[in-house]
């Protein structure tokens, strides 16, 4: 399987948590932001969002855009062990939280991370291409003071109702790893490079870490300080 990507995007991360959980061999490819597109169109119908995972394989789709879509590919394709759990309910709550980072909490950790790398994070890299990325990704999604104060009361109030599922529990959802802990594990990490965050939740970074390990994905920036 080919995984096209950017190396960056927490989004990809998550789709690479669920190949590594199910232990499935695959290969990436990091495309260029903007020049992306030229690839994706054809593949994927129009769409030019990643991750997308090509199965290379026959009797399988050419591609798989969006990293839920992935997840339910997987799934499918390789049911051991379980991106859900079997009971109903959890299996709902399972899926209501995996769209919930998706569609909130995993758009705000983007804007404050990006507003932070542009400000007091710049000297994390310096360099005029990293600068410039932070700038194109800045206008492409109109990252600026306000929108990032939302997001900041955004993160405030997720990441306590997540607190209450998850500090003093593996799990956010039933008894084993699930789609709702690997859509948390990828979309929080950015959060890592920020020390505020990182001194703030140190019970969720903690919780990452345990993610990652048992996926077996490198841990992502920032998380050196934790082990």
């Amino acid at each position: 399987m080919l995984l096209l990507q950017f190396s960056t995007s927490h989004y990809c991360r998550k789709a690479r948590l669920a190949l590594g959980y199910k232990q499935v061999s695959y290969q990436v490819e990091n495309l260029t932001p903007g020049l992306h597109a030229l690839k994706l169109k054809p593949l994927t119908g129009g769409l030019t969002t990643l991750p997308v995972l090509m199965p290379q394989l026959e009797g399988q789709p050419v591609a798989i855009a969006d990293s839920t879509q992935i997840f339910h590919f997987l799934e499918g394709y390789c049911p051991d062990p379980p991106l859900v759990p079997v009971d109903a309910c959890e299996r709902s709550q399972a899926w209501l939280l995996e769209d919930w980072l998706d569609e909130s909490l995993g758009i705000a950790s983007r804007f404050v991370y990006y507003q932070f790398r542009s400000r007091e994070g710049k000297s994390l890299d310096a360099s005029l291409m990293s600068q410039m990325v932070i700038q194109v990704v800045k206008r492409q999604y109109r990252i600026n003071s306000a929108s990032v104060e939302l997001a900041e009361k955004r993160l405030e109030t997720g990441l306590e109702a997540l607190r209450l599922r998850w500090q003093d529990q593996p799990f956010l959802v039933g008894d084993r790893l699930s789609v709702a802990d690997i859509a948390a594990a990828a979309l929080l990490s950015p959060l890592a490079r920020i020390p505020s965050y990182r001194d703030s939740y140190p019970w969720l970074f903690d919780r990452l870490i345990d993610v990652h390990q048992q996926c077996n994905e490198p841990l992502p920036p920032g998380f050196e300080s934790k082990i």
